[in-house]
């Protein structure tokens, strides 16, 4: 028997480190994600494999099962965060992987694992499918934050997020503005760990609130924002908030500050991609600077 499962990437446009307390958020499924095809097989084991986009291995290993899944290969930091997935799974449903027989697992993504649109989290959520488990506690018990991810993965639309209470609420929104042809994401190719930025703002406690409310009210102006003059303005107005609060510059003052236009950090700041918003077609722009990957919003954003 075989079964195929499937999660969308994800964006996060407003309310990065922020939403981890509470601001309302706007997160975007992607056109790209990552699909798991899991086959029964006859021994006791686990036969796993991971594709890249363009259909190459680039993770592989088996595990033994039994009272406990088991990896085969030793010290290796994969195999040990794939197993913690697994038991953590098992923990949350103890009928998991309880059967004589094995399974053949294929996971390929269908975008660059560096593109930093949720390798984890859509993994995450498809082992999550597998084991009829729920995917928000399966990611808190392994990797952790806030959670938008997962709610993108299972979402074919852009959504709203907030935590409330230590629960996610996710409500659909209608994100489709009439500028939408002078909004591009372009890759920085900088991997950041979000660690310091986070650390940065949890140490920032005197305006916590007022920050929270001000993003809040940003994201709810986004989604109906219906000028690109005004969605310039508010990005700047976000990115000014944000970077007060982790003590960072922002991406255009640090790298394009000749840009005409406006833009804003996507996730960790200084890494991965952010968002562009400018009359005319910066692809020559960015790629004179180095930076040759640039979407438009129509080709990044899953919207049904």
């Amino acid at each position: 028997m075989v079964k195929t499962f499937y999660s969308n990437g994800k964006l996060l446009l407003t309310g990065e480190y922020v939403v981890l307390d509470g601001a309302l958020s706007l997160a975007i499924p992607t056109k790209f994600g990552q699909s798991l095809v899991v086959e029964s097989i006859l021994e006791p084991k686990l036969i796993w494999k991971s594709l890249n986009e363009k259909g190459s291995v680039w993770f592989e290993d088996e595990f033994f099962m039994g009272q406990q899944v088991i990896s085969k290969t030793s010290n290796n930091d994969l195999s040990d965060r794939l197993l913690q997935i697994l038991k953590a799974a098992k923990k949350l449903n103890p009928l998991f992987l309880t059967t004589n027989s094995g399974y053949k697992l294929t996971s390929q993504l269908d975008f660059p694992k560096n593109w930093g649109l949720g390798t984890s989290s859509t993994l995450i959520n498809n082992i999550a499918q597998w084991a009829k488990v729920d995917a928000f506690k399966l990611l808190d018990m392994t990797f952790g934050g806030s959670g938008y991810d997962i709610a993108c993965a299972q979402h074919n639309y852009p959504i709203s997020y907030q935590i409330q209470n230590k629960t996610p609420v996710v409500k659909k929104v209608v994100f489709n503005p009439p500028f939408k042809e002078h909004l591009y994401f372009v890759y920085l190719n900088k991997k950041q760990n979000s660690s310091d930025g986070i650390a940065h703002y949890k140490s920032n406690k005197e305006n916590k609130y007022s920050v929270i409310q001000d993003i809040s009210d940003i994201t709810n102006k986004i989604i109906t924002c219906e000028t690109l003059v005004g969605f310039e303005k508010l990005i700047t107005t976000h990115e000014q908030i944000i970077s007060k609060v982790i003590k960072q510059k922002p991406v255009k003052e640090l790298l394009f500050n000749d840009f005409q236009g406006s833009m804003k950090s996507l996730g960790a700041w200084g890494g991965d991609f952010i968002l562009v918003a400018t009359p005319t077609n910066p692809a020559h722009y960015f790629q004179s600077k180095g930076y040759d990957i640039v979407i438009p919003f129509k080709d990044m954003i899953l919207s049904k």
